[in-house]
């Protein structure tokens, strides 16, 4: 993960120095495929998936975690898995629901991700319902 970010980096999407700073204060933690399980079903999936979709997804799978991904053949693939998976709009929602985020700045918020380039299928986070 750490060479995509800095690869996207390198291409201009200088908010991703975000990432490698929650990386660094240890709010985010890059994982390491570490069993034989992970890294075979990494292989599988990199035919299909980008280095970091594959192997998040392998980690998140191997290990019951929840996959947080946007990108549509990873969530496809996953869903085959039968893995939970949220999003980047899950995560806001949440986010709001646990009071991380004032419900006032939500949309907000996803205003700025769509200005910035995020492709959401909705206008506002009241369109989605609760799972």
């Amino acid at each position: 993960m750490s060479a995509e970010i800095v690869t996207g980096i390198q291409q201009g999407h200088s908010d991703l120095r975000e990432i490698q700073k929650a990386l660094r204060h240890g709010w985010l933690k890059e994982v390491v495929l570490k069993s034989a399980k992970e890294r075979s079903l990494y292989e599988v999936l990199s035919v299909s998936l980008g280095h970091g979709e594959a192997s998040g997804t392998a980690a998140a799978k191997s290990r019951g975690f929840i996959f947080a991904c946007d990108d549509r053949a990873a969530r496809r693939e996953s869903g085959l898995l039968r893995m939970k998976l949220t999003g980047t709009l899950g995560i806001l929602k949440k986010a709001v629901k646990r009071q991380i985020v004032n419900p006032g700045e939500r949309q907000l918020i996803l205003e700025k991700m769509i200005k910035t380039g995020f492709y959401s299928p909705v206008k506002s986070l009241d369109e989605l319902t609760d799972p």
